[in-house]
């Protein structure tokens, strides 16, 4: 009896393990900035990047943003070729950058990006605007070569760095400060005319 006993509290025991560690990890898992689709176009001579991001913010990043804190977001695009010989060429590597506020006084958001700025009147809207990149010139064409294959690899992450310092604190610490942004990466070869890349 002692034996059975003691099997049906380990048994429970890592049973209700499983239930917390499930219960702690779910909501991280369902925020962060996921790339939906991304596309390379090349016009005269340069290539140009449209992309759509899926940006869902934690409790505490939006009750910050709420509260008038600036969020800055990151997107980054290289190009990279594997060498076997040495380490991966890196031929180009873009950054731009997005500023997503809030206006509590008129309860409106403010979007800036590549020198243009947006207005929206909800979170959703805004996020929507954040994460969508049009036309952003990010591959000279003379700067490749058009015989050899590359690897086309985009995210977008928030520049903890830029956050009030107190919150800066916050975001190492806590979950609902957590936002991760996963890369996208696509095959590209210059011969193309477009290059699509999706999860």
């Amino acid at each position: 009896k002692a034996s059975i006993m003691t099997t049906f509290l380990r048994y429970s025991l890592w049973g209700l393990a499983c239930l917390v560690a499930v219960c702690m990890t779910s909501p991280a898992q369902a925020q962060g900035i996921k790339v939906k689709q991304a596309e390379l176009e090349r016009v005269e001579g340069t290539w140009l990047l449209n992309a759509n991001f899926g940006i869902e913010l934690p409790p505490g990043l939006e009750n910050a943003l709420k509260k008038g804190v600036t969020l800055h977001f990151s997107v980054q695009f290289e190009l990279t070729r594997s060498r076997w010989y040495w380490f991966d060429e890196k031929a180009v590597n873009a950054l731009r950058q997005v500023r997503l506020s809030h206006q509590p006084l008129i309860n409106q958001y403010r979007i800036t990006a590549g020198g243009l700025a947006l207005n929206a009147s909800s979170l959703t809207e805004a996020l929507r605007i954040a994460g969508t990149i049009g036309g952003w010139s990010v591959i000279e064409v003379s700067a490749i070569d058009s015989d050899k294959n590359y690897e086309a690899g985009l995210r977008m992450t928030l520049d903890l760095s830029k956050l009030p310092k107190p919150f800066q604190v916050d975001a190492l610490n806590s979950r609902d400060w957590s936002l991760s942004g996963e890369w996208l990466r696509f095959p590209f070869n210059a011969s193309m005319t477009t290059v699509m890349g999706r999860k």
